[in-house]
């Protein structure tokens, strides 16, 4: 489906001067990659000098420290790659200027800063700078079953759940990364902006002048939102009116605080935010016309099962992550467990199930439906392209008869064989099972570490297609812990444990397929590509582990609670802790038939036959029908992922998104086809950069990160008794 789902519309230019080119029609959605990314290579640029290393290392270490400090926010934010990639630009560009390159000196400065560099450093600082799932575990462990893995062992932990999605990236190159139709949409905006700041021309010189206006736009405005005026992340007109008087418009309307509401016709003018929603990167259809339908649907399900009293959850809080005993109190998960964390049956009697909040439980629902429906997807889609690239993986060498124009103009560098990846998967699998074996009783047996490795490497190739195509990331980590509770039902920290290899795995792995392929884009050498990732990997696990000790240590109670504060919030880390209490102790006396929460698990099932109807319709009927057309733009695991999106963190950016996506991806692609093709996604890559600049300031200068927090006097704008956006508090 999505080879040919979308025709784009865009202006090939015939030199960088002429700007009146003629239109061509793109008549596949990942032609996109060939139409605005040049293919153009310098074999004899340098790729690891002393620039690379240096700066590699600083901003890995930078990268991984910031994503950690993300991870304890009540907001969703993420280290931007095109974060990374500016800085690594202007410290790049300043040491070729003022390190002599006479002489000795050459070896410091062999010339100017160039793109082989720049992407390799990028890649070191944006594999960092991604959360490993082995450090939320290792934190939740820490925080709720006060299991204190060493130093040591939890750095290699890290490091080795990463590196065994690493190996499976090998194996799924021919498939995953070599064809056009892998084209990862996200990144076209990286390269995009990477071939405009290296590569020579008139024309290239105003894109550079125009990101660097865009650029400190975003810069001068995003700490407004930020700090003094956080009302303006969250614009909602019915909170406004209200001003904090019903619960039932903050649960529907409101988004501005942690777990405060779903944010319906709540706008935000925080890019910090909206980026989460990429709108001037992904197409129109797969990023903001199925995520919409998703999110329609979504206000009415959960508004609805909610004061319906659906899963029992009518007298708990709106939105929360945490258990909840019956009487709206936090569950003490401590007191139907014994000593080495097993459940009690004898404790669990006298104080009874916990439960989850609504909304909560809709959205585990709708996550394993995605995931359904993905396979299924997947298989009738794409079954002509699995065919095909399953025919080309070769255990010692790349695909000879793949006719993507960059993957041809990689062939002469040498390939990492196939049986690098597949040593350093076996190593760093010995690795993560001895470290499992630590604390004297196994965290997770051996035999489950494989088994869950495996079941990851075939997700991996549904959820690689999805990424690869339209550039959405679908949850796993439900349904690996739900099939993990009847793998090892009452054994809560082994089902937490078994995200390391059923759920950090498979993702790790779509995080190595798309470096792979921006060092496909960029004309990187495989070799290079691969230490890059090693060495990222290698740093970030260390500044992973040690930030997330520090704040673990000095914020304990207010990660524990189930709403947080504007500053701190355990949000991530208590999802994995209520699903492993939920799932891992109680799997069977909460989720097998006709208990409590038995639909989350059997959604996986239902969700198989939601993408059939669709498919069927589209190769039926007639192919000028309206019915035919619409059905091959409804895209099943987005919609059904995007109902169950809304109930977590802060939601006042997603109407921005909408109107941005249209107003970029319709309106600017048809009627100004030339603007779209050379600016649109530079303007991506601009209003992220600035951002994430002016927001890692801010975290650390008022926000606490450093230590201490400022926070900004209390005002209209920045209320005291009221939440962000002016509705009523969030019980906590």
């Amino acid at each position: 489906m999505y080879a040919d789902q979308e025709k784009v519309d865009v202006t090939e230019v015939s030199s960088e001067i002429d700007e009146g080119a003629n239109v061509k029609i793109i008549e596949k959605a990942e032609d996109v990659a060939v139409q605005i990314l040049s293919t153009e290579d310098n074999p004899e640029l340098p790729t690891w000098t002393f620039r690379t290393a240096f700066l590699g290392t600083g901003l890995s270490a930078f990268g991984a420290v910031l994503a950690t400090i993300y991870t304890f926010k009540p907001q969703n934010a993420t280290v931007s790659q095109l974060f990374c990639l500016i800085i690594a630009y202007v410290l790049g560009t300043l040491m070729a200027a003022v390190i002599p390159s006479h002489g000795y000196w050459r070896y410091l400065n062999p010339g100017p800063f160039n793109i082989k560099e720049h992407t390799a450093i990028v890649i070191m600082a944006s594999t960092a700078s991604t959360v490993a799932v082995a450090m939320e575990i290792i934190a939740a462990l820490n925080l709720f079953y006060d299991i204190r893995l060493n130093g040591a062992v939890a750095i290699f932990q890290i490091f080795a759940s990463q590196m065994i999605g690493y190996g499976i990236a090998g194996v799924l190159r021919s498939l995953l990364v070599y064809p056009t139709y892998a084209f990862y949409p996200t990144y076209i905006s990286v390269v995009n902006l990477l071939q405009s700041l290296h590569f020579g021309g008139a024309l290239n010189y105003k894109r550079r002048k125009y990101f660097w206006i865009v650029f400190a736009a975003i810069f001068c405005w995003e700490w407004i939102p930020q700090y003094p005026f956080p009302l303006l992340t969250a614009i909602s007109v019915v909170c406004l009116v209200d001003n904090g008087r019903s619960d039932f418009i903050r649960n529907l309307f409101g988004a501005g605080s942690s777990n405060e509401g779903i944010g319906l016709l709540s706008f935000g003018t925080s890019w910090t935010l909206i980026t989460q929603g990429s709108p001037l990167v992904w197409p129109l259809q797969t990023r903001t016309c199925c995520p919409l339908l998703g999110m329609a649907i979504g206000y009415v399900v959960l508004t609805v099962c909610y004061y319906r009293n659906v899963f029992h959850g009518r007298d708990l809080v709106w939105m929360s992550t945490s258990l909840f005993a019956s009487n709206g109190s936090t569950y003490d998960q401590s007191a139907i467990l014994t000593p080495d964390n097993t459940l009690d049956p004898a404790k669990l009697d006298e104080v009874g199930l916990p439960q989850f909040t609504t909304t909560y439980a809709i959205s585990q629902m709708c996550y394993n439906f995605s995931l359904g429906a993905a396979i299924v997807h997947v298989l009738v889609w794409n079954w002509r392209d699995l065919k095909r690239a399953f025919g080309q993986i070769k255990l010692m060498k790349g695909s000879d008869d793949i006719d993507d124009p960059h993957y041809q103009e990689m062939r002469k560098y040498k390939e990492v064989p196939q049986w690098w990846y597949m040593t350093l998967f076996v190593i760093s699998l010995a690795v993560g099972i001895g470290c499992s074996y630590t604390t004297g009783e196994a965290l997770l047996p051996w035999w489950s570490i494989i088994l869950f490795t495996v079941i990851s490497f075939f997700l991996a190739i549904c959820l690689g297609f999805i990424m690869a195509t339209t550039g959405f990331s679908l949850s796993i980590k439900y349904a690996i812990q739900i099939l993990a509770a009847f793998v090892h039902p009452g054994k809560p920290v082994a089902v937490m444990y078994v995200n390391l290899y059923g759920n950090s795995t498979a993702f790790q792995t779509l995080y190595m397929l798309q470096d792979l392929k921006l060092g496909q884009y960029i004309k990187l050498p495989p070799r290079a590509t691969f230490a890059a990732q090693l060495a990222g990997s290698i740093i970030g696990s260390i500044f992973n582990y040690t930030m997330m000790i520090s704040i673990v240590d000095n914020n304990r109670e207010v990660l524990k609670d189930p709403v947080g504060t504007r500053i701190w919030s355990g949000w991530i880390i208590q999802s994995y802790n209520s699903s492993s209490v939920a799932m891992g102790a109680l799997g069977k006396e909460l989720f097998a038939y006709g208990k409590p929460y038995y639909m989350l698990a059997f959604a996986i099932f239902i969700g198989l036959a939601f993408p059939i109807p669709f498919y069927l319709i589209h190769r039926y009927a007639r192919p000028d029908s309206w019915i035919a057309r619409m059905a091959k733009y409804i895209n099943t695991p987005i919609i059904a992922l995007y109902v169950g999106y809304l109930p977590y963190s802060v939601n006042g950016q997603w109407w921005s998104c909408v109107v941005i996506g249209f107003a970029a991806q319709w309106w600017a692609r048809k009627r100004r086809p030339a603007w779209f093709k050379k600016y649109n996604y530079l303007t991506s890559a601009a209003l992220d950069g600035g951002s994430q600049v002016i927001m890692f300031i801010l975290s650390f200068a008022v926000f606490g990160a450093s230590g201490n927090a400022v926070d900004f006097p209390y005002w209209w704008g920045n209320p005291e008794n009221l939440s962000v956006d002016r509705c009523a508090l969030t019980p906590s």
